[in-house]
């Protein structure tokens, strides 16, 4: 039980000091997308941005998909805890 408890404190520091840190801005495209991008913005669009969101979105569902997945998991596989008080022994 302890050894649970230290897991899952752990991941919890983790995840605190990961969402903590500032994150600076990512490009997340391909050669041909920049491009397309960089020269549509030069031009008055904004298109190049929403091109970044729309990636960075597509790159974040299978995390989601995976982290909803495991916590199912979790939540199907576990120990059921046990009651403390067991009622009066005869």
């Amino acid at each position: 039980m302890k050894s649970l408890l230290f897991k899952i404190f752990f991941i919890s520091a983790l995840t605190i000091v990961f969402l903590g840190v500032p994150i600076k801005e990512t490009k997340a495209q391909c050669a041909m997308c920049s491009l397309t991008a960089e020269s549509s913005v030069k031009n008055g669009n904004t298109q190049g941005k929403t091109l970044n969101k729309g990636i960075l979105f597509l790159l974040g569902c299978p995390f989601l998909a995976v982290g909803i997945v495991g916590l199912v998991w979790f939540k199907k596989y576990r120990d059921p805890e046990e009651p403390d008080d067991h009622g009066p022994e005869l």
